[in-house]
């Protein structure tokens, strides 16, 4: 189906007139009902009935109208933009976010304070179409192939209880001392997931998972509700917490995880990307330096 297609038969429905609607694309009657003819082909529905000297919208057409409407708005919406982005000279930074995601708006914001022209394209859940995912920078707790990177935190994961659970009187805790507990979870696949599932490769057991959930801020509200203990990660998670979820440090393990700015590599990157390696490290320097993780 092409844009042309839909530009005729908008007009064509518009003026429900063959003639008028060929005299204003400037073509041909015959050449106009050929290319009508051709879209109701591809449809496999005729769009239009006649009525003596003029056609009016059948069902099909009147359905197929809404639609075409609203696909040749949005291309000319999209024209627009990118028209105006031309105008402005804007600049887009394409930022891949697998982890951290409560602090998107912190980093657009601060970032758009220093450069207001610079425009986000922001990926987080890309999905599996099977199609490359091309970003300019990268927000993982994993390094990337093919990518530069570099390490913007170090965190450490704690274990979050509710505040009445038995092990919120203790300070600690080791990570033996949970086979028995009940546990709430990311869902398989996230990468914190493999991170505090990578936990247990040397131990006994496996954590008895009883509910999984993509979403943070469900995890808090079910430790909160008392149904069980989760891994909190101590930095990026700690805008979730409140005064009903205890953090209790995980001793005789290295519980941390990584997190990293990951670029594509390539030969030399642009005056803006610069800007936003330096920006976005400095950013997160703000948080906590690395060198005062305590384990």
């Amino acid at each position: 189906m092409e844009l042309l297609q839909l530009k005729y038969f908008l007009t064509t429905a518009r003026h429900g007139n063959m003639t008028r609607a060929a005299k204003e694309l400037y073509i041909s009657q015959p050449a106009l009902s050929k290319m009508i003819k051709s879209l109701e082909n591809e449809l496999g529905v005729t769009l239009f009935d006649r009525k003596g000297k003029h056609i009016v919208l059948n069902a099909f057409g009147e359905k197929f109208l809404k639609r075409a409407s609203q696909a040749l708005s949005a291309l000319e919406q999209g024209v627009a933009e990118i028209t105006e982005m031309s105008k402005e000279n804007v600049e887009i930074i394409s930022l891949y976010v697998a982890v951290g995601s409560m602090l998107l708006p912190w980093i657009v914001r601060r970032f758009r304070d220093k450069y207001p022209h610079i425009r986000f394209n922001l990926i987080q859940h890309p999905g599996k179409t099977g199609k490359a995912l091309t970003y300019d920078f990268a927000i993982t707790s994993e390094p990337l192939e093919h990518n530069e990177h570099v390490i913007l935190l170090e965190e450490e994961i704690m274990l979050g209880v509710p505040r009445q659970h038995h092990l919120s009187s203790r300070n600690e805790v080791t990570l033996l001392e949970l086979q028995h507990e009940k546990f709430i979870s990311l869902t398989t696949g996230n990468p914190l997931r493999r991170t505090t599932d990578r936990f247990f490769a040397d131990l006994p057991f496996s954590p008895d998972i009883i509910f999984e959930s993509d979403d943070p801020a469900t995890v808090r509200g079910l430790i909160e509700s008392g149904l069980g203990i989760s891994f909190i990660p101590s930095i990026l998670w700690s805008g979730l917490l409140t005064e009903d979820i205890k953090l209790l440090p995980i001793r005789g393990h290295r519980c941390i995880r990584t997190i990293y700015l990951s670029w594509p590599t390539k030969e030399e990157p642009t005056g803006l990307e610069l800007s936003f390696l330096v920006f976005i490290q400095q950013l997160f320097k703000e948080l906590l330096p690395i060198d005062k993780l305590s384990y």
